[in-house]
């Protein structure tokens, strides 16, 4: 009776929910097809598309924080409603730009959507409450959520094709998107109801100030580097400046009523490691797939490596990847009701760490290369859905949307880390001005490996009934 319930309490917020994921799906898969296309547009090179991602990265990096905080404040689904409609701002806006100074703006207020997610993750935790089950029941829904991420950013990538052959406006293309963030602005205000309680607190602005600093010149340095090269020494100065930054951060937050970060909360045993993993995983889910990519498209006969795929010929690879990861997010609550969910953490780090160790003998094939793909991308879909939902079921109650977006923003400085660290692996020892060298690749399998199997150590030091609901740890004491 307290399973079927907690299964289907909430349907129609989750049901709302899908929808906005699979938008933020969408708006992740659509534009990567179109970069060509976008560059030609604004006449500049391919590369300076790299400023679009490298902004939004910035911007998504610095506005999860404080909009979790606000949402545990005021309401989740009222700062929801105002991120939606920041983004589509964004994204008409995207449409109708003209120049590369109003894509860039867009581009990076686009952002915004970044923190959707656990601002979701929070809503469900908090209608969940009362209910027997209510870890397994956030876990199931976020499983859920994810799950229509995954099918939105197929549906992206497939969509950005068929509407370049159908409009022969860019602007209509790029409309497309648009039109569906209104939808979402809609959806939230009319399908998401608003529960929440005014909290008592403040939003801590010494301490915002602090890590907005901190994490801009980190990711900004991060960024600099595939700008500027790894031998500049503006990119690590600012690095290392974001680092000092944190000193006087931490001493700020231990001693405030009401911190941004409760750093108590943050180095207990079953939160310390969610976090360590979301930094880690975020090497490969965020930094790997460009690289994976462009192998499968590298001609063999020119350079001696590769699979020679087209950029429509790769969609087994990639397809298969993110099939994969859209089976793991949904796979993940059901074996955590199984075993635990500390278990299933580890065992999903431990698979994307196979699937990118498999890489390193076996990528003379498609076959070969799909399989290792989707033993990597069944993980990775199970730590998209779980990490989110493990934060929010360890985190006090009210303070889930901060725990939860920050294993996104976590996630994200270690995509840009990787992002920097696999360009310059990429670019060491190329042979053609067009393609990075083979011993690049097997850096970045190797680092993606070995980042996974140290998040699965790290996991190893969660309580072994973390995240669990009640009935399930009165269950495991009993066996």
């Amino acid at each position: 009776m307290g399973r079927h319930r907690a299964a289907s309490v909430g349907a129609g917020l989750v049901g709302a929910l899908v929808f906005v994921e699979f938008v933020s799906g969408f708006l992740q898969g659509y534009y990567t097809p179109l970069a060509t296309d976008i560059a030609r547009h604004l006449d500049i090179n391919d590369a300076d598309v790299n400023w679009f991602e490298a902004a939004q990265l910035l911007l998504s990096a610095l506005c999860v924080p404080p909009l979790s905080k606000l949402g545990d404040l005021i309401g989740h689904q009222r700062v929801l409603v105002g991120a939606a409609v920041l983004t589509a701002v964004a994204t008409c806006g995207i449409a109708f730009a003209t120049s590369f100074q109003s894509y860039l703006v867009f581009w990076a207020l686009q952002g915004v959507f970044t923190v959707w997610l656990p601002l979701e993750v929070a809503l469900i935790y908090r209608r969940s409450a009362g209910l027997p089950q209510r870890a397994a029941a956030t876990r199931r829904a976020t499983g859920v959520i994810v799950a229509a991420l995954q099918a939105g950013a197929i549906a992206g990538a497939l969509s950005a094709g068929a509407t370049s052959a159908l409009f022969d406006s860019l602007w209509m293309v790029l409309a497309v998107p648009g039109v569906l963030t209104v939808v979402v602005v809609f959806v939230i205000v009319g399908f998401v109801p608003d529960t929440h309680d005014r909290q008592a607190g403040s939003l801590d602005a010494p301490g915002l100030l602090l890590l907005s600093a901190s994490l801009l010149l980190v990711t900004g340095g991060l960024s600099l580097v595939r700008i500027v090269g790894v031998a500049s020494p503006w990119p690590w100065l600012a690095i290392a400046l974001g680092a000092l930054v944190l000193v006087p951060f931490v001493q700020h937050e231990l001693g405030a009523a009401d911190p941004i970060i409760d750093l108590r909360v943050m180095r207990q045993a079953s939160m310390w490691p969610v976090q360590f993993t979301a930094l880690l995983f975020g090497v490969s889910v965020l930094g790997a797939q460009i690289p994976l990519s462009t192998f499968a498209q590298t001609d063999p006969d020119v350079h001696g490596y590769g699979l020679g795929l087209t950029a429509s010929s790769v969609a087994p690879v990639i397809g298969g990847y993110v099939l994969s990861m859209l089976v793991g997010a949904l796979v993940f609550a059901r074996l955590s009701q199984r075993f635990t969910p500390r278990a299933c953490l580890i065992a999903a780090a431990g698979l994307v760490g196979l699937g990118y160790a498999a890489l390193v003998p076996l990528h003379f094939s498609v076959a070969q290369m799909a399989v290792c793909m989707v033993v990597a991308g069944l993980g990775s879909g199970a730590l998209v859905a779980a990490l989110p939902a493990a934060a929010a079921a360890a985190a006090p109650e009210g303070r889930t949307a901060v725990a939860t977006g920050l294993t996104n923003t976590t996630k994200t400085i270690g995509g840009s880390f990787a992002s920097c660290i696999f360009g310059v692996a990429l670019a060491a020892g190329a042979t053609h001005a067009a393609a990075a060298s083979m011993s690049g690749y097997y850096t970045v399998w190797i680092v993606c490996s070995a980042t996974a199997f140290v998040a699965a150590v790290g996991l190893t030091f969660v309580p072994r009934l973390a995240f669990a609901d009640p009935a399930g740890i009165e269950e495991e004491i009993g066996r």
